[in-house]
């Protein structure tokens, strides 16, 4: 693994903090409280980038750059705003991989890729249901042929970026009792009649991140927005989620290093017994800890993203990015809450709100728990 970036890879890193810091800090504790997100801003760093459109190739509107681009990127975003950096990486990783890993024609790529590559649009992943969370398997949403398209009825929950998405990949059952060999995969547009926003969701953390229930009833589509055939769609699911999680090891590196930071400049401003609680030998050792558990953390991320884009096996080293990030990225936050005292809690110093976007980052695209039994599974194959 080389560890010197490409200029390339350093431009868009570079990019996204200024963006992060100059655009996104500003409004990011009121859009927390109203729970709204920036459309606006999220349009504009694609205009002003591509950014959305990193790991495409060229031919289908992308920046055909590297996946560390990506993850650079979604680290630094992150660090200010999380639900910024989780509404893109869901839009590139998920939506944007379930397109790229399909067996979909070139024109359906370029089609659906090529709008969101610049941010005119966003993109959203519909897989999970009430009954079907770490078990995909277990899902009811169902896809009949119909004409020379499929009918679709059913109900997606916890759909992030799906009220404010132009495109939906939805996994349906063609086949129920064949389980994982009966799913498929389709391209839903917003507006198609039956296609609708369900639920919106009041969340603990994220809260600028849109997320709600997507419902299907009679959804019509044509048969080229199948871009999974019955039988292709779980292991297309599966193999987009390596890549998403890759994004949320990211999305939690990022939420720890911007807490981290904080808690940094705050002991060396803050005054307590006579001295800064920086030469608190027992408050620097805590954050020598934690500054080591970012480190290895980081790590694990890069390496993970490197595989990836080196065209090696990366399920595994995904699997374990995401635990070891999305951990450190809520004991950093948990920390660095404690270490601000009263302050801590207030929303004016922000790590409460890093303390409760980091949360779900354990839990959403395969709960920690699903990534032990990767890690496990390889292990005793």
């Amino acid at each position: 693994m080389n560890f010197e970036w490409t200029k390339e890879e350093l431009a868009m890193q570079k990019k996204a903090r200024e963006f992060a810091e100059k655009r996104l800090a500003p409004g990011v504790v009121a859009r927390d409280e109203a729970g709204r997100f920036p459309m606006e801003l999220y349009r504009e760093f694609g205009r002003a980038t591509g950014a959305y459109g990193l790991p495409y190739p060229k031919e289908y509107g992308g920046l055909g750059g590297t996946y560390m681009e990506y993850v650079l990127a979604v680290e630094e975003l992150s660090r200010v705003d999380a639900s910024f950096g989780i509404s893109y990486s869901v839009n590139t990783s998920l939506y944007g991989g379930s397109i790229m890993n399909s067996s979909a024609s070139d024109e359906i790529k370029r089609k659906y890729l090529a709008p969101i590559t610049y941010g005119e649009q966003i993109g959203s992943f519909g897989l999970t249901e009430h009954t079907a969370g770490s078990d995909a398997a277990g899902q009811t949403t169902r896809a009949e042929r119909d004409g020379r398209g499929y009918r679709i009825n059913g109900r997606k929950c916890f759909n992030t970026n799906g009220p404010v998405a132009a495109f939906t990949v939805i996994y349906a059952m063609t086949e129920p009792q064949l389980k994982t060999k009966g799913m498929a995969a389709f391209v839903v547009e917003k507006g198609t009649p039956g296609f609708s926003v369900g639920t919106l969701e009041n969340k603990m953390g994220i809260r600028c991140a849109q997320v709600s229930d997507m419902v299907l009833d009679n959804v019509w589509v044509p048969e080229e927005n199948m871009i999974a055939e019955p039988g292709q769609g779980f292991s297309l699911a599966m193999k987009t989620l390596d890549g998403g999680r890759i994004g949320v090891a990211a999305q939690g590196l990022g939420i720890a290093k911007g807490a981290f930071e904080i808690a940094r400049i705050y002991m060396i401003q803050r005054e307590q017994f006579g001295k800064p609680i920086a030469k608190q030998q027992y408050l620097a050792f805590q954050m020598a800890e934690l500054q080591t558990k970012i480190q290895q953390a980081e790590l694990m991320v890069y390496r993970a993203a490197w595989l990836k884009d080196q065209g090696k096996p990366y399920t595994v080293a995904a699997a374990m990015a995401k635990l070891s990030a999305t951990n450190c990225a809520m004991e950093v936050t948990q920390e660095a809450v404690q270490m601000l005292g009263g302050n801590g809690y207030m929303k004016d110093y922000q790590v409460e709100r890093m303390m409760r976007d980091a949360k779900i980052t354990q839990i959403y695209e395969g709960t920690n728990e699903i990534q032990k039994l990767v890690i496990a599974g390889a292990l005793f194959r």
